[in-house]
């Protein structure tokens, strides 16, 4: 008789109570949630994290060939992001040699009616999907195009006429004769209404091909010009 009333007044308590089953959960997941945060903060890494939204140095694999790029230096937003890509075009200020600010909105009472100068290398990357080496196409294929007749220009510089009706007429190439393979640039001419000429230099890198382009006016200091472009590739390409 005596156990049936106790646990009759247990039952009772526990209905005119109900939080009295609340305080021992409570008690067990504050437990559990410390010892969580405990472990999480034994395991997370003490070495600095580079933020992932502005990193300094953007890893791209292009043909297979791995780079790293400044994603400022990017020209087209869908190629920001790291991992396999099948082409990226970069711009670099001169001659600082650092990715360019953002353009600035140009409206009909701010543009200025003249060419302005460009202060810019371009530099594009690419799988070279079997194609001729350049240093194979300057020795094999540009000789069936260029006027024999040889000039000396800038510095030591060569320059040699591409012939009327190849495939690069209105184009010349320019190289260093005292070191070969090494600077080479095929330029095209100054347009009409001020449209600058432009010289195209290209590297191959393991499985990728990169063409870098800078104005043609440039070539009156072209070694430094050359310096630049081994010093941007050195950055991007360790030892490559």
């Amino acid at each position: 008789m005596t156990l049936l009333s106790t646990a009759q007044h247990l039952a009772r308590a526990s209905r005119r109570d109900p939080r009295g089953h609340l305080v021992p959960v409570l008690a067990g997941g504050g437990l559990a949630l410390g010892a969580v945060s405990l472990v999480a903060y034994l395991l997370w890494p003490t070495w600095d994290v580079v933020s992932a939204s502005s990193p300094d140095r953007l890893p791209v694999s292009v043909g297979g060939t791995l780079f790293n790029v400044p994603p400022a230096s990017i020209r087209r937003k869908i190629q920001r992001h790291s991992g396999p890509q099948e082409r990226v075009d970069l711009a670099f200020t001169w001659p600082a040699l650092q990715p360019p600010e953002g353009q600035k909105h140009v409206s009909a009472d701010s543009v200025d009616e003249q060419q302005q100068p460009i202060d810019r290398i371009f530099v594009s990357i690419a799988a070279h999907r079997d194609t001729l080496a350049p240093e194979m196409r300057v020795r094999t294929i540009y000789p069936r195009y260029l006027e024999q007749a040889a000039t000396q220009v800038e510095d030591g510089l060569t320059l040699r006429v591409f012939k009327d009706g190849s495939p690069y007429q209105n184009e010349d190439l320019f190289f260093d004769p005292a070191a070969q393979p090494g600077f080479v640039a095929r330029c095209t001419r100054p347009g009409r209404a001020g449209l600058p000429g432009m010289c195209a230099l290209d590297r191959r890198i393991d499985t990728a091909d990169i063409v870098v382009r800078f104005p043609s006016e440039w070539l009156t200091g072209w070694r430094a010009v050359n310096e630049a472009i081994e010093k941007l590739l050195g950055k991007m390409k360790p030892g490559g």
